[in-house]
This record gives structure tokens, sequence and C-alpha cells, in this order.
């Protein structure tokens, strides 16, 4: 009998496996052929993809967001222009968002830089969404979406997650391993931004996307300093990666202290809208 029990169990997984493989060759042979684009119907907050005119050291980057965000809804549309020197780009910050707190593998994450006259931009790597359409991690498999850069003021792209919606928001500061690393990551940074305006590709939810990318700039300013991890491709699991491989400062002695410190949505919704935005998300004793 247990023989008869075994026999039926590898038919059963057998069964099951040969569906799988048909399943994933026809959803293939479905999405194959399907082209990623620039040129389509794109909600408003993803109308325009950045670029970047660059003269040696200096940058005007163009089509930077810049809504005013009263509610995900209720915004003032703004874009604007920002001119920098990748020399003085003097520090990189992490906020990790959970958009579904419930759901704590599921995360986005994206990145700040700072320049020495205190001010900072920021860069979303995310979904490029068509009216109506609503982000799913299995559409995120199946050429569904775009991928954009969103280069926006902290204002907006920190202040929608941390003020406008029920996310968690966390704001860390990157340990930046070797002199002037920070300016190599922003110049990485900046050269995808053109590659992606030029030539679109498709979102992937393991393959490519956010902290994906953000793992393979770290990597190519400084080889092997963000490991294949399971933190990478569900970011919500990324703080025991964050803080084993060093990759942001600690206050308090560990990541669960660091991460009471620095959730930001208490302190982003005492924002007054007049003072400076970065410096009230950063003011813990605000």
């Amino acid at each position: 009998m247990p023989s008869m029990a075994m026999n039926y169990l590898a038919v059963i997984t057998l069964v099951l496996l040969s569906a799988a493989i048909i399943l994933i060759f026809w959803v293939w042979s479905r999405i194959r052929h399907l082209t990623p684009s620039n040129d389509l119907s794109w909600v408003n907050e993803n109308k325009f993809t950045a670029y970047a005119e660059i003269e040696g050291d200096d940058v005007l980057l163009k089509n930077v967001r810049d809504f005013n965000w009263r509610t995900t809804k209720d915004y003032d549309e703004s874009w604007v222009e920002k001119k920098f020197k990748i020399s003085e780009c003097t520090k990189i910050w992490l906020v990790l968002e959970y958009f579904y707190p419930t759901r704590r593998p599921v995360a986005h994450t994206l990145l700040s830089f700072e320049f020495e006259n205190g001010e900072r931009i920021s860069c979303s790597i995310e979904v490029r969404r068509e009216p109506g359409e609503k982000f799913s991690p299995v559409k995120g498999l199946l050429r569904e979406f775009e991928i954009m850069y969103v280069w926006a003021t902290e204002e907006d792209v920190i202040g929608v997650r941390s003020r406008c919606r029920k996310s968690e928001t966390h704001l860390f500061e990157a340990v930046i391993l070797g002199e002037g690393n920070q300016c190599r990551m922003l110049e990485s940074y900046l050269r995808r931004t053109n590659n992606l305006h030029k030539k679109p590709e498709f979102y992937n939810s393991i393959f490519n996307n956010c902290t994906t990318n953000i793992a393979s700039h770290v990597n190519d300013v400084y080889p092997g300093r963000i490991p294949r991890a399971i933190g990478v491709i569900l970011p919500g699991l990324s703080p025991k990666l964050l803080s084993r491989n060093n990759l942001v400062k600690l206050r308090g002695g560990s990541i669960k202290e660091e991460m009471k410190i620095n959730q930001i949505e208490e302190r982003a919704r005492s924002w007054n809208g007049e003072s400076d935005f970065g410096e009230t998300i950063r003011n813990v004793e605000s």
C-alpha cells in the first residue's frame, strides 16, 4: 500500500508539473511579441519621462515631478527642471515604503540624493501606468507595465507616500563605502534614466523592479556590495539585508530600533507646507 501511495503522489506531481510548464509556455507565447513603448496615454503623474543633459560635471535634469499632493486624487500638477553638479552629491537616502502594511514582504524602495547646498532630489523606479491601470505584482510578470525612473522633489515623491497614503514609510541614511561613490551612484542613475527615455523597457516584478535596479546600480559602483537575496526581490524583507551588509546607518544599535526612529509619517503630516520638507522628516525631535 505505501508503494501504491508513493506512485500515486509521483503521478500527481508529474501531472501538476507538466500543467505548470504548459501554462508557462502558453503565457509566454501570448506575451513574447509585446514591445514596450513610451508613446502611450499615461496617468498624469507618469506623463513625462525624465532625462538629463550632462556636460561634464553639470547636469540639467528635465521633467522633474513637483506635484503638490493634498490627497492621492487631489493635487496641483507641476513639472520643473533641476540644475546640479554631480561632484556635489554628498549623501544618499533610502526610502522603504510598506504600501500594504499588513503584507510585510511587499514594499517599495526609492533613493534621494543630497547635495552640498542642502538641496535634495529623489528618484523612484516604478511602473508607468496607463489610465485605469493599477499595479499588480502578478501583472508585473506579464509585460503589463513599462518601467520608469520618476525624478521628483522630496515633497512630491516622499510626501505623497508619507502624508497621503496609508503606508508605513521609513527613511534611512545610506552608508557609502569608497570616496566619491555617492557621485558615481548618481551618475549611474542618470545614465539609466537617459537610456529608458530613449529605449523603454518592461517592468518585471522579479527581475526588473525598484530594488533590483537599486542593487544593480550599487553593484555597478561597488561590485558585490549587495548580494543576491530574497530581500532584493521582496524589499519588505530587506531590513535584515540592510543591517547585515552595513548598507544603512543604525541609531540605537539595531535595525529594529532604527526603524522605530526613522518612521516618518507623523513628522511628514506635521509639515506646514512652507518649511523645508526634507528637514521636517529628518528631525527626530519634531
